[in-house]
C-alpha cells in the first residue's frame, strides 16, 4: 500500500512539473517572436545634434517634433545634444522625420540606431544566467 502511495505521488509531481515546463516554453516562445506592428505599437528614437543647442533651439526642435504625424512623447536634452521621441511606426518613419528635421530646421542632426552588438549587450538578462540559456534553446527548438 505504501509503495502505491509514494509511486503515485512521484508520478504525480513528475507529471505536474512537466507540464509547467512545458507551459513555460510556450510562453517563451509566444513572448520572444517578433510580432508586426500595429496601431498601438510604439517606438523610440534618438538623434544626435551634431553641434551645440540651446534651451531655446531644443524648444523649438521639440515644438517642431510634436507637430509631426505620428510623434507621441519628445525629450531633448541640450547638455548631451541628444534628443530622443517616440513615435507611432504605422504612422511615422523616423528616418524621414530625422531628415525632414534637417531640412526644415537646418539643424545637423543624425539618427542614433544601435549596433547589433549593441543590442544584445543592452539585454537585462545576463547572456551566462539559465533564464538566457533556457530561453536560447526554446527559441532554437521551435
Amino acid at each position: 500500500m505504501k509503495k502505491k502511495t509514494v509511486k503515485r505521488i512521484i508520478l504525480t509531481t513528475v507529471s505536474v512539473f512537466v507540464l509547467l515546463v512545458g507551459v513555460l516554453a510556450v510562453h517563451i516562445y509566444l513572448v520572444t517572436r517578433p510580432k508586426p506592428a500595429t496601431e498601438h505599437t510604439i517606438a523610440m528614437a534618438r538623434i544626435n545634434f551634431k553641434q551645440n543647442i540651446s534651451d531655446a533651439d531644443a524648444a523649438k526642435v521639440s515644438t517642431w517634433l510634436y507637430q509631426q504625424k505620428g510623434v507621441d512623447h519628445v525629450l531633448i536634452n541640450p547638455t548631451s545634444k541628444i534628443g530622443i521621441f517616440t513615435y507611432y511606426p504605422v504612422k511615422a518613419n523616423a528616418n524621414a522625420i530625422v531628415n525632414n528635421l534637417q531640412s526644415n530646421l537646418n539643424y545637423q542632426v543624425q539618427r542614433y540606431v544601435p549596433t547589433e552588438a549593441e543590442m544584445k549587450g543592452g539585454c537585462p538578462v545576463a547572456s551566462n544566467s539559465f533564464a538566457y540559456k533556457f530561453s536560447s534553446f526554446i527559441q532554437k527548438v521551435f
